[in-house]
């Protein structure tokens, strides 16, 4: 069984010429502060809530449009990625004391050490919270990425979505960031954007407007927006405490 999963970060990435943009609007829709950069490019940087561990962070990225990854940190990192290419992920890069890998869809994400002792959640701001990546899966390819990702994840509860496309690895009490699989209509790389969960979805969506953010489309139980670096996320429509569904809808998304 792989390793217990100690935290998450949940990675924005977006590319580099329109880092500063990505860091200035999820700093402000996060309420948090932008630690030193790091990286030969100074390309990363970390969203430090006050009073509370980190959970985002965000990516300048050389080529492509950007999207979301997860990071998880583990007591031993060489174990966690034995375990995982056991479960046919992919090791994209070994750099000692973390590693790059890809799951069986071709979802990048990274494995490295509990640094700093993370433990104390960041708190909902202005009635909404990011706590999930979704994973966007071609449907040749959904069943094997829903069983890689519930089993890759010990003590994590794997459950049907609201609907049937969709599918939900939810973490301990304690951890911040979720996983949502979302089965897509047509074949295309995999991809990952984020969601928030929304006490009000059209409130935070104006306030999200007022950042810079422009909407691109509105569903029933969830709006697409745009970040000022290009990026999309969603605003869904479940309890930024708890992450499920409201009980009048009922499911989870």
């Amino acid at each position: 069984m792989p390793q217990p999963i100690l935290w998450t970060h949940a990675f924005i990435d977006r590319p580099l010429q329109l880092f500063d943009r990505a860091c200035a609007f999820w700093s402000a829709v996060t309420n948090t502060r932008l630690s030193r950069l790091r990286g030969d490019r100074q390309e990363f940087v970390t969203l430090v809530p006050a009073g509370a561990d980190a959970c985002v962070k965000v990516q300048g990225v050389m080529a492509g449009e950007g999207g979301a990854h997860l990071d998880f940190a583990v007591d031993h990192v060489p174990e966690f990625v034995r375990e995982a290419l056991e479960l046919d992920a992919e090791l994209v890069a070994d750099h000692g004391r973390w590693a790059v890998l890809a799951s069986p869809a071709g979802q990048l994400f990274c494995v490295g050490p509990w640094w700093h002792g993370e433990s104390v959640r960041p708190p909902v701001v202005r009635r909404s919270r990011l706590d999930q990546v979704c994973i966007d899966v071609p449907p040749s390819l959904y069943a094997a990425e829903v069983a890689f990702w519930s089993a890759l994840m010990p003590g994590w509860e794997s459950l049907p979505g609201s609907l049937p496309e969709f599918h939900v690895v939810a973490p301990p009490p304690g951890l911040p960031i979720r996983i949502l699989l979302q089965r897509l209509d047509e074949e295309r790389p995999v991809s990952a954007h984020l969601d928030l969960a929304c006490a009000d979805i059209e409130a935070t969506r104006a306030q999200h407007e007022r950042l810079g953010a422009s909407l691109v489309a509105r569903e029933r139980h969830w709006t697409v927006m745009r970040d000022p670096a290009g990026g999309t996320y969603c605003l869904t429509g479940r309890d930024p405490v708890t992450g499920g569904l409201p009980r009048r809808t009922g499911g989870v998304r």
